[in-house]
């Protein structure tokens, strides 16, 4: 089967896309184009693919990226079985001649989420709706998270993130830093991160920040890392951000209580298959899974001296968060591993590859993109 897999919204070297869903489409034997913005995030194809170039679309300088997206779709689709596409931004710009069409939806497609919320929504959001109800039932959608299924009128499969878990024991948390995994943003915590850095560091703790950064957050980062404060990695893949994260007494995740939040942040279960003691903001899911396996620790919002606290508890403990470590990979060994679901989502895609279905979503609908 020859798939084409797009997105210009998000990273060449996205968890969901190219680490879960990409790598289980080799292993099966198929052969992937992928279109994505590989040269303005600074990544080298992977070789086992065939790379189509495209602009990044970011904020409101999105026009050259939606200009070139529907001739390199085009070019993608040569041969292809199967086109899947991960941002709301693609449902404009489809082809009129395609294979199946399958629209992997998670909650920032709308721009709710950091790397989509661009748009004058009094404007735009209209319009958006509309595609989202065309595409609902014309396409093939893949969801996310069981709270998006509120979206739309039709029954879609849920495929929700997943890790890839080791089978052997975790590393035992260490005592001098703690971690996190992920996009950086306000509604993400990043002031807070900065807070609680800034009280670890008199106890002799460091926080390592992996990942990439709103643009409006980043000189906000880069004074806390010229300060000595944290270290701040920038996007690392991963599978290589995984094992830099091995060992920290802790991985936090501490978004504001703000509408739009993934209900259960993927970071969490990473820290889970990796063996580290979750400290989170109670997000219902979240706190849940925290309460149910006893993996971790809940702190109220915007508090970054309860995360300070929690952190020292931890640290001081080192029998009791090892135990939390221990937990936590075993439910994500049992419940939230990769490898475990990945021959179903394959073979999903193969049935739907085989059928043929005609797609009535218009063309063109938003051409008002390309200019803003």
């Amino acid at each position: 089967m020859r798939v084409c897999v797009a997105t210009i919204v998000r990273h060449p070297e996205d968890a969901r896309i190219m680490h879960r869903q990409i790598r289980a489409l080799l292993d099966a034997g198929h052969e992937i184009t992928y279109v994505a913005p590989f040269t303005d995030c600074n990544v080298t194809p992977d070789p086992a693919i065939r790379a189509i170039d495209v602009p990044r679309a970011i904020g409101n300088h999105r026009g050259r990226s939606l200009k070139a997206a529907r001739g390199a779709l085009r070019r993608g689709l040569e041969g292809a079985d199967l086109l899947i596409v991960h941002d709301v931004e693609l449902l404009f710009r489809l082809p009129g001649r395609r294979p199946v069409t399958v629209w992997d939806v998670r909650a920032a497609a709308t721009g709710d989420g950091d790397g989509a919320a661009w748009h004058p929504r009094r404007v735009l959001s209209a319009l958006v709706r509309r595609a989202e109800a065309r595409a609902d039932r014309d396409l093939r959608l893949v969801l996310s998270e069981e709270s998006l299924r509120e979206r739309f009128d039709r029954s879609h499969p849920v495929v929700p993130d997943a890790a890839y878990v080791p089978a052997g024991p975790p590393v035992p948390p260490g005592r001098s830093r703690v971690v996190h995994i992920g996009h950086l943003s306000e509604r993400g915590g990043v002031n807070e991160l900065v807070a609680t850095a800034r009280g670890l560091l008199t106890h002799g703790i460091r926080l390592d920040l992996i990942g990439s950064a709103d643009a409006r957050v980043r000189p906000l980062l880069r004074d806390a890392q010229r300060q000595g404060l944290l270290d701040w990695y920038g996007h690392v893949p991963n599978r290589h951000a995984l094992r830099m994260a091995e060992g920290a007494i802790a991985g936090l995740s501490l978004p504001r209580d703000t509408p739009g939040r993934p209900p259960l942040p993927s970071k969490v279960v990473d820290y889970m298959s990796r063996g580290i003691p979750v400290i989170t903001t109670p997000l219902p899911a979240t706190s849940a899974l925290v309460g149910r396996t006893g993996c971790g620790v809940v702190v109220p919002f915007g508090d970054a001296g309860a995360a300070v606290a929690a952190v020292l508890a931890l640290r001081d403990d080192p029998a009791g968060t090892t135990e939390m470590g221990v937990r936590g990979h075993a439910e994500a060994l049992a419940h939230h591993n990769w490898p475990d679901r990945a021959g179903q989502y394959i073979g999903m895609l193969e049935e739907w590859a085989g059928k043929t279905v005609t797609s009535r979503l218009e063309i063109g609908v938003l051409e008002a993109w390309h200019v803003i």
